[in-house]
């Protein structure tokens, strides 16, 4: 029940579960400040929710502290994203605590710490049938693909990473992976979490 639950294997889930109890209380401690901090950087809401295609595309609320400011056009609709994050939000994505969040979408069973990052809902329709296999697996909050390479790599590379961590994914995989986030976290590298705004997926014509 639990691979079909992670879409890997009966490891996936008492791996996240272990790894949520040990990080939940220094989270929460960090994420207190974070959130503060975004508050009064940002202002309100501090939290950005979004839907995003889970496990076999099954929809949920991704959850992540805000990064973007609130900034409009004259005719009300929003700036580029460009525009819009500010040197704060670039210093959270680039260190990674805007993620903090989305320990409790692990904990309900949503995401996992290590898989394919979770994309939008509306590049669903642009998948063939070989990239859609990068929701055979639980998103990740980090993955193979964020540690190799990332921005600085084409969405063909990207959906390469994730396909290979689909086939190959195993428990020191992830642990491997987790140490290469925090190595790159610590040395604010590109493939670094969020490090800025990811270029649209257009599909593969």
């Amino acid at each position: 029940m639990t691979g079909l639950r992670s879409g890997i294997g009966w490891w996936k889930r008492p791996f996240d579960l272990v790894l949520a109890a040990v990080m939940l209380a220094p989270c929460l401690l960090v994420g207190a400040v974070v959130g503060c901090l975004v508050g009064l950087r940002l202002g309100r809401p501090i939290l950005f929710i979004q839907e995003r295609p889970g496990l076999r595309g099954r929809p949920f609320r991704m959850v992540k502290f805000r990064t973007m400011a609130e900034l409009t056009e004259v005719a009300g609709r929003p700036v580029a994203e460009s525009a819009r994050l500010t040197s704060f939000g670039r210093w959270l994505r680039a260190s990674g605590l805007d993620e903090i969040p989305e320990i409790w979408n692990v904990i309900r069973g949503e995401m996992s710490f290590v898989g394919p990052r979770p994309l939008l809902m509306e590049y669903l329709p642009l998948y063939d049938a070989t990239q859609a296999r990068r929701m055979d697996a639980l998103p990740g909050i980090t993955g193979w693909a964020q540690v190799n390479g990332r921005h600085s790599a084409s969405w063909s590379d990207r959906f390469a990473n994730d396909l290979w961590y689909v086939d190959h994914a195993t428990p020191w995989l992830d642990v491997r992976i987790l140490a290469m986030t925090v190595v790159q976290l610590m040395g604010h590298s590109d493939a670094s979490p969020g490090r800025d705004t990811l270029e649209r997926f257009r599909g593969n014509a």
